[in-house]
């Protein structure tokens, strides 16, 4: 009983994701409430919804899979440009602009989904920088498709104006989007940290061993490639509704590394880490595309890659470790609860002698009757069976 209530308690940390998505959401909220949100402001964040989308999915390829893909942003592409298409036809249909909106966002993640299970297919058998490869160059076909059918635009991009969602007015687009990414974040915490997601790391951590314990290998690949695809390709759909035209030159290759640096940034197999990286990166790209225009919009990618750098080594150089400490939360947490503890208090750990699980009880052991002039005679074995065996 006392490990299914230590199973079952209130952590923290386990809704540390929802918690941070819900800040920048209210943040969001109070400033359209107030009549400050501007136009700019809501499609930034739109654009970090969506960002958050790609890095937590493309984190369960990467970080808890451990296999390097590179082609995240042509499932986006997939779904931008098929969900986009699909959406202006069903708005001819469909005066809700909001079911248009969900039934774009579902067929766009499915049609994502099935690339991802004829690329993961083959792809998925070759390990390391060969499936990097493959399915960069997936991302690149895809991509050079759309740029050369006419029924997409082409290369002048496929434009999406009349299904702009304008429910209460363009900006409660990011209200919708922030839900989809609540929705996303409850299913993949929930798929991590159940048997599947525990499988799956057991994959990434040792692959042999994990088919040597039964565990199929091949299905749980091809599920969590499949699932971070459909994933990506709602976030595609987002994209068409909050930008128009849909360019193919916006999923290249270098859209791609942006969302893998968004997830090495933030941490490996951390869905926490992702969406903060995703949050800075996107706000530090807006920043920098509004303040460096004209003669200096050619620094731009310089001092982004410069940020990155700076950002990588802090986070990895051992130098740097003792700071890392002092300014993660867990420090600061501890700070504050011993500024608030008395000296006479006894800090309520689990490193507690009072907490350590023993056999023997320890008022049990302290009154151990002990004689002092007795020596101790151990028991004599048992003699088992005839002639001593």
């Amino acid at each position: 009983m006392g490990k299914e209530k230590k199973r079952n308690a209130f952590r923290i940390k386990d809704y540390t994701s929802y918690f941070i998505t819900i800040v920048i959401f209210a943040y969001g909220l109070i400033m359209q409430m107030t009549g400050h949100l501007k136009r700019s402001d809501s499609t930034l964040l739109v654009q970090i919804a969506y960002g958050i989308i790609l890095a937590v999915s493309l984190n369960l390829v990467v970080g808890f899979l451990g296999e390097l893909s590179l082609g995240h942003a042509g499932f986006m592409c997939i779904g931008a440009y098929l969900g986009g298409y699909i959406a202006v036809q069903l708005s001819g249909v469909i005066a809700n602009k909001f079911i248009v909106l969900l039934l774009s966002m579902l067929i766009g993640g499915l049609l994502a989904a099935a690339a991802g299970l004829l690329v993961g297919l083959p792809a998925l058998r070759l390990k390391g920088d060969y499936l990097a490869i493959v399915t960069l160059a997936f991302g690149e076909i895809i991509r050079t498709i759309f740029k050369n059918l006419n029924v997409f635009g082409a290369a002048m991009g496929m434009h999406t104006n009349t299904i702009k969602y304008d429910g209460g007015g363009k900006t409660s687009l990011y209200i919708v989007t922030f839900c989809v990414v609540l929705v996303m974040l409850f299913l993949c915490n929930n798929l991590i940290r159940s048997k599947h997601g525990r499988a799956i790391i057991a994959i990434r951590d040792n692959e042999i061993a994990a088919k040597a314990m039964g565990i199929n290998v091949t299905f749980y690949k091809l599920f969590i490639f499949v699932f971070s695809a459909f994933f990506a390709g709602v976030a595609g759909v987002i994209y068409a509704h909050n930008i128009t035209p849909v360019m193919y030159s916006a999923f290249s290759f270098n859209y791609s590394i942006e969302i893998l640096v968004m997830v090495v940034l933030g941490g490996m197999a951390s869905v926490n880490g992702s969406i903060v990286a995703a949050t800075a990166l996107t706000l530090i790209n807006a920043l920098l595309q509004k303040n460096l225009s004209g003669d200096l919009a050619s620094f731009r990618y310089l001092v982004y890659a410069l940020i990155l750098i700076i950002l990588v080594i802090f986070n990895n150089a051992p130098v740097f470790a003792p700071i890392q400490q002092k300014i993660s939360p867990r420090a600061i947490i501890a700070r504050a609860r011993a500024k608030k503890s008395k000296p006479g208090d006894i800090p309520d750990e689990p490193t507690d002698w009072r907490k350590v699980p023993t056999k023997i009880k320890m008022d049990e052991l302290l009154s151990t009757d002990l004689q002092q002039d007795k020596t101790f005679e151990p028991d004599k074995p048992e003699k088992s069976g005839k002639g001593g065996e």
